[in-house]
């Protein structure tokens, strides 16, 4: 019987090149990809043809540390970490993004990043 660990793994890295596959960051509509641990969630917005990551942020890092706080939930940390991602990248001049869940669904946190990142007014 194969190790369940080594199953999940399996299945995760087919749906990162399932979700890879279908999108791509361009230099006018980078990629934002979202990954998450179980105590961080960490976004970078990604141009892949130059190869150049143009923007990141995570709750753990200092260009959030003002916008989130240790009281709040972590789905309201990941809507708070949409909108610090879409500050940044709007200040960059970068108005819409490919939204890149990787390997997660698009629920709970991944979709608070998301919506955070609406609000902000990026147009994913």
């Amino acid at each position: 019987m194969a190790d369940k660990n080594v199953v999940k793994g399996v299945k995760a890295k087919r749906r990162r090149m399932r979700v890879r596959g279908k999108i791509s960051g361009t230099p006018a509509r980078p990629r934002l990809t979202v990954a998450k641990s179980l105590k961080n969630i960490y976004v970078q917005v990604i141009d892949d043809i130059n190869r150049v990551t143009l923007a990141a942020a995570a709750t753990n890092s200092k260009n959030a540390a003002s916008e989130i706080s240790d009281d709040m939930n972590k789905t309201k940390q990941a809507f708070a970490l949409g909108k610090v991602i879409a500050k940044v990248v709007l200040e960059k001049g970068i108005e819409q993004v490919v939204f890149d869940k990787n390997v997660s669904r698009y629920h709970g946190r991944v979709k608070a990043v998301a919506d955070g990142a609406r609000e902000g007014g990026l147009k994913l």
